[in-house]
């Protein structure tokens, strides 16, 4: 493919709470055996992208390991391949990533080196399959300076936590509104966008000159009455999990057998890190019901409809309901956990109860232990 990629995975967001303290946003694990950057990373590989670089910053240890090897997803090439590049410290610069278009400029290097005229993208939190070559064939068909890849909501979803946009007919994006106050349309971008590489790379270094940081603001909206930018319309799925309620409805998603045959059964397939795990061990007297479990779990209580994610110990007699069990969690005998998410590496105490009311409950070491 013409193209190199570009994944956005850097970012921090106090909307997942607790989640973030431990890991970047891309690092999220999804689906019992995924990361959130195993989509996107998946689809550039599928789409043919040989040459991505992610660009990390906040709390990135655990992102920097999952990516220690770029084999996973077929980067393992002598032309082309995976590059990681955290902010550096050099004799011209002393900055943290400021913002994205930020990101992107302290890695102009890598731009200019490629040889790609296109470049694609992407944010590493984004769930879902999306082959960019034909991403890429529309944006040429459109000579369009700039693609968004977009996505209509669903009339009962708020759109205020995304970018949204206004089409017109010819789907030109004649609007574009950074997380507004209140949403005039059910059209959001998905953060994911296709563009000329020399061309980025000219805006991103106006902007730059300029003072001005962020690729969203100071990039699309800024030029959108200026350049030829268009919206791309994704009609399969795609989810967000920059916020706890997000993560946990993404996660729900996956015991939808719909959902699961899409992403696991349908090519092209979607690539992770395989770690050395024994299958999942279902000891006597326990029961499973539509739910994921990942290998290296044992289970010996009741679970319905949750996600069990890799090396759980489930103790007698426990009970687990529309929940979310991280990496590493042991669990106690006789514990009750019904719309929560516990955090990985963490304890849970015999003969304690955790319910989320109202909403999702997130258990880590410090929550406050309730004894049944």
């Amino acid at each position: 493919m013409r193209a190199v990629g570009m994944i956005l995975a850097g970012g921090n967001s106090y909307r997942m709470k607790e989640l973030s303290r431990k890991r970047a946003i891309a690092a999220m694990p999804i689906a019992g055996s995924f990361r959130a950057i195993d989509f996107s990373l998946s689809s550039m590989s599928n789409s043919g992208i040989q040459k991505v670089a992610v660009l990390t910053q906040y709390n990135s240890r655990s992102l920097n390991q999952h990516l220690s090897s770029s084999k996973w997803w077929d980067f393992g090439r002598k032309q082309g391949g995976l590059f990681v590049f955290p902010p550096m410290v050099t004799s011209d610069n002393d900055f943290w990533y400021r913002g994205t278009a930020d990101a992107i400029h302290q890695n102009l290097d890598f731009l200019k080196e490629s040889h790609e005229p296109y470049v694609v993208i992407a944010s590493g939190d984004g769930v879902y399959k999306l082959d960019y070559a034909k991403v890429l064939e529309y944006h040429i068909d459109k000579k369009a300076d700039i693609t968004v890849v977009c996505k209509e909501l669903p009339g009962d979803e708020d759109a205020t936590r995304f970018g949204v946009l206004h089409l017109n007919e010819d789907n030109r994006i004649v609007q574009f509104d950074e997380k507004p106050m209140a949403a005039s349309s059910n059209i959001i971008s998905c953060g994911i966008y296709v563009i000329r590489r020399r061309q980025l790379i000219e805006l991103i270094e106006t902007s730059i000159e300029e003072g001005r940081h962020d690729f969203v603001k100071d990039v699309l909206i800024r030029y959108k009455d200026v350049r030829r930018i268009y919206g791309y319309k994704l009609d399969s799925y795609w989810n967000n999990i920059a916020s706890v309620d997000s993560y946990y409805k993404t996660n729900m998603d996956f015991l939808k057998k719909e959902i699961r045959d899409y992403f696991f059964r349908e090519y092209p397939d979607v690539h992770s890190k395989v770690d050395d795990n024994p299958p999942a061990k279902y000891n006597p007297g326990c029961q499973v019901k539509n739910s994921l479990v990942a290998n290296g779990s044992i289970i010996n209580g009741y679970v319905e409809n949750s996600v069990i994610f890799k090396k759980v110990f489930v103790g007698n007699n426990c009970v687990i309901k529309n929940s979310i069990v991280l990496n590493d969690v042991y669990l106690g005998d006789n514990v009750y956990l019904e719309n929560c998410i516990v955090e990985s590496r963490d304890t849970i105490s015999a003969n304690t109860r955790y319910v989320g009311e109202g909403g999702v409950r997130i258990i880590t070491d410090s929550t406050e232990r309730y004894i049944v």
